[in-house]
């Protein structure tokens, strides 16, 4: 069995792995724009089918290794555990909350994850909290709750506390996967597509349990094969390398980067307006990122 320890980590290792983190949020940000247009397939039958993908492609690449390729999935149930829950309870109160609340507000409190991750990074002991990170992070949330607006339709009279309570949870699980997965970085990233195969088996469950099934067409079928290979796929396979030996309050600054990136996909598909006043959310978005990964000036910034 793996030793379930932390590493000791160099500058240099900490900041290549900081940078395939961003590989996740970019892959992230395709994920409005690929959903879209499997538009009618039911949320948890999507699920399955996505992270179905995702597992296929990873048994066909370990494969490759023959049984050495394995090796890696073989870790105590707490590392599975940890893995499983934080990706699928997160997809799960993800949908739930969008069918629950309108769907601007509840994206927006889910996206407190990335501020909770520079919070609980400085409290977990791991990372040391920098004003300039803090602050880098509290600009992309900001510009983030502009953009979210700007996409916000008509509010409904009853207030959904529900649908908003499912949405913080949703921040809490994926801010506290994130951070803890730093516990277990001596566990190979391979280890995310045995992951994924649970989570589509988990999603088929509740598909069965509470959706009519529906046969995509081709279209849908390339937008389900794209996000099992991408957002889905190679982006939790980075995030989960980027999480255990990256910069974890760099990362959440840097994670505001992806409705930026989404909004601007969808802008430049026509599912979504043009609009002057993006540029505010824009630029109080790369601020931040910029501040938060910016060289400290002193020993104290």
């Amino acid at each position: 069995m793996t030793a379930l320890r932390s590493t000791a980590l160099t500058p240099s290792r900490s900041g290549a792995a900081t940078v395939i983190g961003v590989i996740a949020i970019v892959l992230w940000s395709c994920l409005a724009l690929l959903t879209t247009l499997t538009a009618g397939i039911p949320p948890f039958q999507l699920l399955t089918l996505s992270f179905a993908v995702a597992c296929g492609a990873s048994l066909a690449l370990l494969g490759l290794r023959g049984r050495a390729g394995f090796r890696g999935w073989r870790q105590p149930w707490p590392v599975w555990a940890l893995g499983f829950g934080g990706i699928f309870a997160y997809h799960a109160l993800y949908f739930f909350a969008l069918k629950a609340a309108p769907a601007a507000e509840a994206s927006l409190i889910a996206y407190l994850w990335p501020l909770l991750i520079v919070l609980l990074a400085a409290r977990s002991g791991g990372e040391r909290l920098r004003a300039r990170q803090l602050t880098g992070a509290l600009l992309g949330l900001a510009g983030t709750a502009l953009i979210m607006r700007q996409r916000a339709s008509d509010p409904s009279g009853a207030m959904p506390v529900a649908g908003y309570l499912a949405a913080f949870a949703c921040a809490l699980v994926w801010s506290g996967y994130s951070v803890l997965n730093r516990r277990f970085s001596a566990v190979p990233s391979s280890l995310i597509g045995g992951v994924c195969g649970l989570v589509a088996v988990a999603g088929l469950l509740c598909h069965l349990a509470f959706e009519s099934p529906v046969q995509p067409d081709l279209m849908q079928w390339l937008a389900i094969l794209g996000l099992g290979l991408g957002p889905v796929g190679l982006a939790f396979f980075a995030w989960d390398h980027a999480t255990k030996h990256g910069n974890l309050p760099t990362l959440g600054a840097l994670s505001y980067l992806a409705p930026l990136i989404s909004t601007l996909l969808l802008i430049g598909i026509g599912q979504s307006q043009a609009s002057p006043w993006l540029l505010v959310p824009a630029l109080l978005i790369i601020a931040g990122a910029v501040l938060a990964t910016s060289k400290a000036r002193s020993t104290g910034a």
